[in-house]
């Protein structure tokens, strides 16, 4: 039976027990970009080659009444494939709009920019982009999963960069920046859920209120999906008691309680307690494997953008899980 008083007394000695894992155990990363960029040339050649495929597997999964009215230029596969392409090419809507032009003779597209525009408005490529994310987990046959969870987000005004804020000013910066003339908020937020053996997201989540907003949506989403939870990793924005009933109770939470935390709580938060205090070092290798969910955001930013031009909610928000939704389509082929 572990008291508040031994509590307090390994959490003195944490901070020398995490210095020491790292000094002693963690390895740094090699980075070999020559080897990246053929992996990456690698994984847009498989895109290319498969993504029409994939989208007209997603329309087939859903059933749309016949529209009325006058029909629209491109239907909704050819507005998904045009905001993809936007996206991995990280183009502005006129851009877009002329970049097709030159493709009129092989596509017959030709639209204009304002058309690139509303298909961040077409809730029929949201649900298809939803369906992406179904076909690709089916396709790996995860049924069970291994989790890392963490936020991020999407500027809206270039010259803010999120993760150097979110360590610096922690919550304040869900607040409405004091500065800024206009009442617009700094960032759209992202939550992404990645299976850690496949690196795959398997839960995703947006929002302009808050990351853990995001969160929320994101565990929605993965319950949805119906996957079994066998291990859950998250950062100190969610180290309260009250995440481990966000997961099943035969699910192992490794998160790094508050420095104001007790062992007073659930059963599965003593769980946790015991486990970090009996054994620290294997706790924090798992702990740390969370890693990967910085990973997989560094790598969508680099390769799709920092910041989103949208300016409507709604629009923002497509543009968000297009990202998502590009991560998951580029680790189909692994």
């Amino acid at each position: 039976m572990i008291t508040n008083d031994q509590f307090d007394l390994f959490k003195k000695e944490f901070e020398y027990i995490v210095d020491t894992y790292k000094k002693k155990y963690s390895i740094k990363p090699v980075y070999d970009y020559k080897s990246y960029e053929q992996l990456l040339a690698r994984r847009f050649k498989a895109v290319a080659r498969d993504l029409s495929a994939l989208i007209e597997e997603a329309y087939n999964m859903i059933s749309i009444d016949n529209k009325i009215g006058r029909p629209a230029k491109i239907n909704e596969k050819q507005k998904l494939s045009i905001l993809l392409l936007k996206e991995i090419f990280h183009l502005s809507n006129r851009r877009m709009s002329k970049f097709l032009s030159f493709f009129k003779l092989l596509t017959g597209i030709e639209i204009s920019y304002k058309t690139v525009e509303k298909t961040y408005s077409d809730p029929i490529l949201i649900m298809m982009m939803h369906n992406i994310f179904v076909i690709i987990i089916k396709r790996k046959n995860i049924t069970t999963t291994d989790i890392t969870g963490d936020g991020t987000g999407y500027s809206l005004s270039i010259t803010r960069h999120y993760r150097t804020l979110r360590e610096r000013e922690g919550d304040k910066i869900k607040e409405y920046p004091v500065k800024m003339k206009e009442k617009k908020k700094q960032f759209a937020y992202s939550f992404a859920i990645m299976d850690l053996d496949t690196k795959l997201y398997v839960g995703y989540g947006t929002s302009m209120r808050s990351e853990r907003d995001a969160y929320n949506k994101a565990m929605i989403m993965l319950k949805e999906l119906g996957l079994k939870i066998n291990s859950a990793r998250l950062d100190q924005y969610y180290s309260g008691q009250s995440i481990t009933g966000d997961y099943p109770e035969d699910a192992t939470i490794y998160i790094i309680p508050k420095k104001n935390a007790t062992i007073q709580g659930p059963v599965k938060w003593k769980e946790m307690i015991k486990y970090l205090m009996e054994d620290p070092y294997k706790y924090l290798k798992e702990y740390f494997r969370r890693e990967n969910s910085e990973t997989g955001f560094s790598v969508d930013k680099r390769e799709f953008g920092w910041d989103i031009s949208q300016r409507r909610e709604d629009r923002i928000s497509t543009a968000q899980i297009c990202i998502g939704t590009l991560h998951n389509i580029f680790l189909m082929g692994e």
